[in-house]
């Protein structure tokens, strides 16, 4: 019931956001202590309930793992960067990919495969370039000096050209608007999912963490604010479709689907 989590963001003096995670038996009390200390301590509180990943880590890692199926399915390094910096993403999903480290996103995913046995769900388009770069190429991110850009001692990082022979560039290329749909909608309809398991509870929450967490473009107004401007029955269709080229991760969950069909929203007009 005394039991709760706090995770915070890097880098910690500079990130506004906390993510409180209530576990199964914590208390109202202890919850109430924990928001009071993040707000005395200048921080903005968001509350979840405890899951694999909690929120912000869950849909943030979307984003990242689209960069990388894109990479793989042979789209330009550059445009995947630019596309994501376009849409209003603060860093592009390959960068960002180098800064969180290659091996660490290859260990995370050892470690729920073995957690999770037969129900682990992966990407096998994105799994793929992490173990090229991690067990043959040996580029596990700027950690090393290494990863999808070389970082010179001096001068500014540069993507790595090696990455056009490992990641054969597709002859006719996607539109750069086809791109940036694909890294913003696939974190709403993760955002979609975690409302329907109940680990984020309020779609303010989500939206605040969302933007303060990992940067979510707030133009957006959030995940949960893309798919209310968005309008959830276009926002539905137009998953649909991507899911049919791309992959069920793009499938909209029942919940979307239930509240269109009853005309409901997640913020009032």
């Amino acid at each position: 019931e005394r039991f709760i989590g706090l995770h915070f963001f890097s880098p910690v003096d500079r990130m506004p956001l906390v993510e409180i995670i209530r576990g199964r038996r914590t208390s109202d009390p202890c919850l109430a202590r924990a928001m009071d200390y993040v707000r005395r301590i200048g921080k903005t509180p968001i509350t979840v309930n405890d899951s694999r990943g909690f929120y912000t880590s869950r849909v943030f890692g979307t984003y990242v793992g689209e960069g990388l199926t894109l990479l793989g399915e042979g789209v330009a390094p550059a445009l995947i960067e630019n596309a994501g910096r376009m849409a209003g993403m603060p860093v592009g999903p390959l960068a960002l990919a180098d800064e969180v480290s290659i091996e660490l996103m290859y260990k995370v995913r050892k470690q729920t495969r073995a957690d999770l046995g037969k129900e682990y769900r992966g990407n096998a388009a994105s799994e793929g370039v992490i173990d090229l770069m991690v067990e043959k190429l040996g580029r596990i991110g700027k950690k090393a000096g290494k990863g999808f850009y070389d970082y010179p001692a001096e001068g500014r990082k540069q993507l790595w050209p090696g990455l056009a022979q490992h990641f054969k560039p597709l002859a006719a290329q996607p539109d750069v608007a086809a791109v940036k749909q694909r890294l913003l909608y696939v974190q709403s309809v993760e955002t979609a999912r975690c409302l329907e398991e109940k680990v984020v509870l309020d779609p303010r929450d989500a939206d605040v963490g969302a933007i303060l967490g990992w940067g979510f473009p707030p133009f957006l107004g959030g995940t949960v604010s893309q798919m209310h401007s968005i309008g959830l029955d276009r926002f539905i269709a137009e998953c649909d479709r991507l899911a049919q080229r791309h992959g069920d991760r793009f499938a909209p969950p029942r919940l979307l689907r239930d509240m269109a069909a009853a005309g409901k929203a997640f913020y009032a007009a």
